[in-house]
């Protein structure tokens, strides 16, 4: 069958895929841009890649007319804090304009939230209307109602993972003590799987949960218990959701704005009422604590596939297409151009490869901190984001608190575009030349006179930081 897979590039998206091509099928990626669909050469050559704006009306139709499922993994909700509502119902109305000409289109597989509570988040109630939105498609619908995802890289695991890792006595807020019901990644990709061509499964809404249902504090306790941490919770009475997305916005690698989402949406029960589908389809999903040893199984063998950080709700430059990036402007600019002779070229591209996150920076680890930390003061993302896998990267990953451009590691050459707050644009390139030779360029494209202020009072730093990070690499 022929399959578009919409939002293939985010968390769930890069999770199906594979699973998708291993069963045979013939897979159409919709992304906003190619360049962000982190996925390997020979991955890339068996799918068809299409790219689609689904907030903006399409003059042609680029879709393929032969499509027979189509999953809808499409949101808004961390890209704004006040009208991502409406923005998923144009996402919506024009998803439904795009495959109105599709005659084969049999099915279209919705990825929702629990919504079972009188009063909902507004992320809820946004979710909710998707689902009336997609219903008036001229498909059968099918909608799987999730609430919590645990799996290795998902937004939840790696919150809670950043909260029980980094702080020993926790003052929480009340909504600690809101109750959910928390699903394995591998057992949301199994219903996602399950229900295609299943007709008893067509224009029906089904919660998809595991076993247990828990509090976020027991949640955060089992976590604790599965690594042999001790935390200590002290729970307050009044905490106002304001600094409820603080806490969160500055303990974990969260973008503000998901933070303030998050903490709206935590206040509000997420408990499945239905669950006739996991009889249906004869699916036996796994407790939570199960789910936790499962994603440091993964963690712990660097076969993370996908991380929420990698898609485009974590980066400061999220709404922008990074295409017009990769080439690095020269007029205006200002640089640090530093080169060295190598010995070993294999030695130096793995050196380069493994820059940033738990390998730090190299050199002056501790100002690389310090900045990151400032970057976090002013609404910026910080370098909490770190990287995905540890020995891979591909373009559109996160990497600490840049976006990668470009990543070939034949040539090669390595270009970052900095995503942390600065009165500018910054790239950061390391590549190797013929003659051996690693050149490491910094070029920073200042706004007006604070950029070209910031610049040069950086300028020390950057003298003997970049220095010494160049020597490290190429020792």
């Amino acid at each position: 069958m022929k399959i578009l897979l919409t939002g293939a590039n985010g968390y769930i998206g890069m999770r199906l895929l594979p699973q998708l091509l291993g069963e045979g099928h013939e897979i159409v990626c919709a992304v906003r841009s190619a360049d962000r669909l982190s996925i390997d050469s020979e991955t890339k050559e068996r799918i068809e890649i299409v790219e689609i704006d689904f907030l903006k009306p399409e003059e042609a139709d680029p879709l393929p007319n032969d499509i027979d499922i189509a999953y809808y993994l499409l949101h808004s909700m961390s890209g704004s804090t006040s009208d991502f509502d409406i923005l998923e119902q144009k996402i919506a109305e024009n998803f439904n304009k795009l495959v109105k000409e599709q005659h084969k289109l049999q099915q279209v597989i919705f990825l929702s939230g629990i919504v079972n509570e009188e009063e909902l988040s507004k992320h809820l109630q946004s979710r909710k209307q998707v689902e009336r939105i997609l219903y008036k498609g001229n498909y059968n619908l099918t909608v799987l109602r999730a609430g919590i995802i645990v799996g290795s890289g998902s937004a939840s695991f790696e919150i809670l993972r950043d909260l029980c890792e980094k702080l020993p006595v926790m003052i929480t807020p009340k909504w600690v003590k809101t109750k959910c019901q928390p699903i394995a990644i591998r057992d949301v990709l199994k219903f996602l799987n399950g229900v295609i061509k299943r007709k008893e499964c067509y224009n029906r809404s089904f919660d998809i949960s595991g076993p247990d249902v828990l509090s976020y504090k027991e949640m955060m306790k089992i976590y604790a218990d599965v690594r042999g941490l001790k935390i200590l919770f002290i729970t307050v009475p009044v905490m106002t959701p304001k600094l409820s997305s603080y806490w969160l916005y500055f303990v974990t690698a969260t973008s503000y704005k998901l933070a303030i989402n998050l903490v709206d949406s935590m206040k509000v029960e997420v408990t499945a009422r239905n669950n006739e589908l996991k009889e249906m389809l004869g699916i036996d999903t796994i407790s939570y604590r199960k789910a936790i040893e499962l994603a440091f199984v993964k963690i712990e063998q660097n076969q993370v596939i996908s991380s929420w950080k990698d898609s485009k709700i974590a980066g400061r430059f999220s709404e922008k297409n990074l295409n017009k990036y990769i080439q690095v402007p020269s007029y205006g600019c200002l640089y640090d151009h530093q080169k060295k002779k190598i010995k070993s070229r294999a030695g130096t591209t793995e050196k380069i490869w493994a820059i940033g996150g738990n390998n730090g920076w190299y050199y002056a680890d501790l100002l690389w901190k310090i900045r990151g930390f400032i970057d976090k003061l002013f609404g910026g993302v910080g370098l909490r984001r770190g990287r995905t896998s540890p020995e891979r990267i591909y373009p559109g990953d996160a990497l600490d608190f840049w976006r990668v451009l470009l990543a070939d590691k034949e040539q090669p050459r390595l270009l970052l575009f900095a995503e942390m707050k600065v009165p500018g644009e910054a790239w950061l390139e390391f590549y190797i030349d013929e003659d051996n030779y690693l050149h490491q360029n910094a070029t920073f494209r200042p706004l007006g006179l604070k950029g070209r202020i910031y610049w040069y009072s950086m300028l020390p730093f950057h003298f003997f930081i970049f220095k010494g990070m160049l020597n490290k690499i190429a020792s």
